[in-house]
């Protein structure tokens, strides 16, 4: 038996990327997955919803709500270009490497320092005692 998808995706030349329920998931339920996908329901449809934004990223955006309802059990049927099992993700961009400075930041950040270890205990050792009177050194002239 055929599996029958719960959406529908693809891309309308005056909507922008749109998505449309099929009768295999309920109409609130459908509109609360897609709602949080950034979509809304498109005026005078019953069922047709459209991304938001649609100047914002939409192809990678798509793509990711595709990606999001497929990992939430959901059966997907998606144009090729957004379908991220069928397209190669978009090229990481090169950056100057700030982001991974932070991270390495951070993440010593939260570790304990291997110079220092944290005790909680007094400490035993016996204390140093304070240095006696300094003399002062001579100089001899030639």
């Amino acid at each position: 038996m055929p599996h029958i998808p719960h959406f529908h995706f693809g891309l309308d030349p005056d909507l922008g990327v749109v998505a449309r329920p099929t009768t295999e998931v309920t109409p609130h339920l459908a509109n609360w997955y897609l709602v949080r996908e950034q979509f809304e329901l498109v005026p005078g449809t019953a069922d047709l919803y459209r991304l938001t934004w649609q100047n914002h990223d939409p192809w990678r955006r798509g793509r990711q709500a595709v990606h999001d309802l497929r990992q939430a059990g959901f059966a997907v049927q998606a144009d090729y270009s957004l379908d991220p099992a069928q397209s190669a993700p978009p090229a990481q961009a090169r950056g100057n490497g700030l982001t991974e400075r932070r991270a390495r930041i951070a993440a010593a950040a939260a570790s304990r320092s291997p110079q220092r270890p944290l005790t909680t205990a007094p400490s035993t050792t016996a204390p140093i005692p304070a240095a006696g009177p300094v003399r002062a050194a001579v100089s001899r002239g030639r």
